[in-house]
C-alpha cells in the first residue's frame, strides 16, 4: 500500500510498502480516514529523533487517526464493518505491572504509533485492537475522530488537577495540546482559563471558544494579568503546556496557596523548579506522560456538544499532499492549530 515515509532526517516521501498484518481474533481492520500532524511527527521530520527514540530504518508517520472499520476479529462483538472509529495510538502489553496497576500509559514496552520503530498510520489501512478503537458518535466526523488523541492528553491533564467547581486555571501556550487542556478544564469544572502565548491569532481562536481570556506575554505581564483576575489571591491551577523552559522559572507565582501545578509541556533540555517557591504555598505539582483510560470520556464530552473541537482544525491536505502538508506544518502560518490529511 501506498503510505507516507520517513526515511531519515529531513526526507519524507510516499511510497508503496509492502505491509501484511494479519487480523487477530479481537482485531479489527480499519480505512483510516482522517490523521492530525503531531508536533512529535515534525520532530522526527526536522531531527529524525525524540530523546531516546531515534528513526534508524524507515518509518510511517501518524498516530492521531480515526477510520472506518472494514473488518472485525472472530472474538470482536462491539463493532461490526462500518463503524466509524477513533483509535488509540498506544499498545501496552496487557500483563506489565504498569498496565496491571492501571497505568498502561506507563508501560515501557507500549507499541506507540509512529514512534521508532513502529509504524504510524498515514496509509489506507492499518489493523488495531479493537479494545484501542472506540466507536464515534454520528455527530462527531472522523476529522473530529482525529483530535481525540491531542484532546486526551488536555483531559488527562484536567483529570491530575482535581478540579473543583469554579476553579481559575492558568494555561501557558496556545498550541493545540494548550487549548484542548483550556477546553477540558471548562468541561471540568473551571469558571474561566486565562491562556498566555506570544502569537496573537491563536490567542485570538481560544478566545472563542469558551470563557478564556487570553494575554499576549510580548505586551502584557501575565503575572498581573492574573492578578487582576483573580482579585490578587491567583489562580487555582496552572497548565503548563508550552515546554518552554522560560515558562517553567516563576510558574508558582501564578499560584495561590494550596494551588496544583500540571506539567504537560516537554522540554527539550532539563528544566530548573523553584521548590522554595513551590513550598511556600504548599503547592502541588503532578505531571503527566500520555494518558490513560480517556478515550471513552473525550468521545463522550464531544459527542455531547459540551466541547467542539472544529475549530481547531486549521488546513486540510489531501493524502496525495501529504509530504505538502508535512512541509507546511513544518512552517505553518501564525493561526495554524491543527494540521490534517484525508485519506480518499
Amino acid at each position: 500500500m501506498k503510505a507516507l515515509v520517513l526515511q531519515k532526517k529531513g526526507e519524507i516521501s510516499l511510497q508503496d510498502l509492502d505491509i501484511q498484518e494479519e487480523l487477530g481474533p479481537r482485531d479489527v481492520r480499519i480505512a483510516v480516514g482522517a490523521v492530525g500532524i503531531c508536533g512529535s511527527d515534525i520532530h522526527y521530520y526536522q531531527h529524525g529523533k525524540i530523546g531516546p527514540f531515534v528513526v534508524r530504518e524507515p518509518m510511517i508517520l501518524g498516530h492521531e487517526a480515526a477510520g472506518r472499520v472494514l473488518e472485525t476479529g472472530a472474538d470482536v462483538t462491539h463493532l461490526k464493518p462500518g463503524d466509524r472509529v477513533a483509535m488509540e495510538p498506544g499498545i501496552p502489553d496487557p500483563f506489565s505491572r504498569e498496565s496491571r496497576a492501571g497505568m498502561y500509559n506507563l508501560d515501557p514496552s507500549v507499541r506507540f504509533w509512529a514512534t521508532p520503530p513502529i509504524h504510524g498510520v498515514l496509509r489506507p489501512e492499518v489493523v488495531h485492537p479493537a479494545d484501542f478503537s472506540f466507536k464515534l458518535p454520528d455527530s462527531v466526523s472522523l476529522q473530529e475522530g482525529a483530535l481525540v488523541e491531542p484532546l486526551a492528553i488536555g483531559m488527562h491533564a484536567a483529570g491530575k488537577a482535581e478540579i473543583q467547581p469554579g476553579d481559575t486555571a492558568v494555561v501557558i501556550g496556545a498550541g493545540t495540546i494548550g487549548i484542548v487542556t483550556a477546553l477540558a478544564a471548562l468541561a471540568g469544572g473551571c469558571s474561566r482559563v486565562v491562556m498566555t502565548d506570544l502569537l496573537q491569532p491563536k490567542l485570538d481562536l481560544a478566545s472563542k471558544l469558551g470563557p478564556i481570556s487570553t494575554v499576549n506575554i510580548k505586551d502584557q505581564d501575565p503575572l498581573e494579568a492574573v492578578r487582576e483576575i483573580t482579585g490578587g489571591w491567583g489562580a487555582d491551577i496552572v497548565f503548563e503546556a508550552s515546554g518552554s523552559r522560560k515558562a517553567m522559572e516563576g510558574i508558582f507565582d501564578f499560584l495561590r496557596p494550596g494551588g496544583r501545578c500540571v506539567f504537560i509541556g516537554m522540554p527539550t533540555e532539563a528544566a530548573a523548579l523553584d521548590i522554595v517557591a513551590a513550598q511556600a504555598k504548599e503547592v502541588s505539582m503532578k505531571t503527566i506522560f500520555r494518558y490513560a483510560h480517556v478515550y471513552p470520556r473525550a468521545i463522550a464530552l464531544m459527542g455531547s456538544g459540551r466541547l467542539d473541537v472544529k475549530p481547531l482544525i486549521s488546513r486540510v491536505f489531501p493524502f496525495e499532499k501529504s509530504v505538502e502538508a508535512f512541509e507546511y506544518a513544518a512552517n505553518p502560518d501564525p493561526d495554524t492549530v491543527k494540521v490534517q490529511i484525508v485519506m480518499g
